[in-house]
């Protein structure tokens, strides 16, 4: 199978200028600005059918032409490298492992959108790669990649890389770029979009890590090579973070489209010790739960949407027959209580009292009529906020008791008979791990 960046996913090992240049490194960058005019560079970007792989899925080459080019301001490059979406860690190992691809990238995405300051905004957990990518920008301004006259033509371009403080509002476009200009990460109102008003007032192109550093294969291989890779409207390969209960965890890159039980099955090994599965979650923990009679379907934005759920991040999160599906939303639900910025009320007030809710059924203390309270509460969250963290908290509140109420039901009513039994599978806290997110067994 067709491997762009995973093959270059050595354990422990970072591919550096030398080597990099030597695998044909910054030649596509090169090529872009010899034979490509920016338009011509947009189109290309259009035809591959590239998405955007942060969780969006908005066409990426469409994005670009959105950005004014006369309006006497500058434009900027933001690139988000926030990764917290829990069961997502791809972007930490694109930087730990391949920088200098994530640069051509924002090199070729800078040429298209005649951008001369792109800002990488990394979560500040991930201090080691955020020293890799530092080291690499230096090695490229030696080069002459970066800095003034970059490839001997009349165009400068800095990166500069901004160190996060671990808010996962800040992987939000808007809420990154007010902590960018220093302030509290507040979402912003849209319209306008940042396209036309983003950093600093001055139009902005907002991409995700993943997504910029497939640039340079496109342009080495071909926009219709690339767009061939994955699925109808969804171009190319995408690195899926494979976690919970299976044989073989870890970072797969496979074609946009590719069926979840593949993934699963193939790919990942397979459910531990060959226990039964019982849920997956297809796109990081924002995204609604799928059965086990559900994982019949294309790894991409069309194909999981029309099922209800969403490819969002990659984070395909598995669960076994032992998980307690009641305390698993206790757990995701803790997190977004705790992660709300607190600006909308429907956010700020709906986690929190789902997550009171929550700990108390686990507590032992549950009702039935908790379970329509949850719903209730839900359908008050999704769609009224300036941002989504409401949606992403919306879809597992709504799709795990909708999915799994006997689970709930009789989880009340044992629970109540005799709190101090815990459940064979205990999912107390979600752990952190480099940006990668567990259930853990007690």
């Amino acid at each position: 199978m067709e491997k762009i960046l995973s093959r270059f996913f050595v354990p422990g090992k970072t591919f550096w200028m030398d080597e990099y240049e030597k695998d044909g490194g910054y030649e596509q960058a090169r090529k872009v600005f010899e034979c490509f005019t920016r338009e011509a560079v947009i189109e290309e970007v259009k035809k591959s059918n590239l998405r955007g792989l942060g969780g969006a899925g908005f066409p990426c080459g469409m994005k670009w032409s959105f950005v004014p080019q006369n309006t006497g301001k500058p434009v900027y490059l933001v690139v988000n490298a926030d990764e917290g979406e829990p069961g997502t860690f791809k972007d930490k190992y694109i930087i730990r492992h391949v920088p200098h691809t994530l640069l051509e990238g924002i090199i070729i995405a800078a040429y298209a959108n005649n951008v001369h300051k792109a800002y990488v905004y990394i979560r500040g957990e991930y201090s080691g790669p955020a020293d890799i990518l530092e080291r690499a920008i230096e090695e490229a301004k030696k080069k002459n990649y970066l800095g003034k006259k970059i490839f001997g033509r009349d165009y400068d371009l800095e990166v500069v890389v901004h160190r996060g403080a671990g808010a996962y509002i800040c992987g939000e476009e808007t809420g990154l770029l007010e902590s960018l200009e220093g302030k509290r990460a507040y979402p912003r109102l849209k319209p306008p979009f940042p396209a036309v008003v983003g950093l600093f007032a001055c139009p902005t192109v907002i991409n995700n890590v993943e997504t910029l550093s497939y640039l340079p294969a496109i342009f080495k291989g071909g926009a219709e090579w690339y767009a061939k890779l994955g699925s109808e409207k969804n171009g190319g390969m995408r690195l899926l973070c494979v976690s919970g209960h299976v044989k073989k965890p870890g970072v797969y890159e496979l074609p946009l489209g590719i069926p979840l039980r593949e993934v699963i099955y193939t790919h990942a090994g397979g459910i531990r010790e060959d226990r039964k599965l019982k849920a997956v979650v297809p796109g990081g923990l924002s995204a609604a739960i799928l059965t086990a009679d559900e994982i019949d379907v294309g790894m991409d934005f069309d194909q999981l949407r029309a099922k209800g759920t969403m490819a969002g991040s990659g984070g395909v999160i598995v669960m076994d027959e032992t998980t307690s599906i009641v305390e698993a939303l206790m757990v995701t639900m803790r997190f977004y209580a705790h992660e709300s910025c607190g600006q909308c009320s429907p956010c700020r007030e709906g986690t929190g009292w789902v997550n009171k809710i929550l700990n108390r059924v686990v507590g032992g203390e549950g009702r039935q009529q908790d379970i329509d309270n949850l719903l209730d509460i839900c359908s008050f969250m999704g769609g009224t906020t300036i941002c989504a963290l409401a949606d992403g908290a919306a879809m597992p509140l709504r799709s795990y008791p909708q999915k799994f109420r006997s689970e709930f039901e009789t989880y009340i009513v044992q629970k109540k008979s005799n709190p101090l039994i815990l459940s064979e599978l205990h999912t107390h806290g979600v752990h952190s791990r480099g940006g990668q997110r567990e259930f853990h067994k007690v």
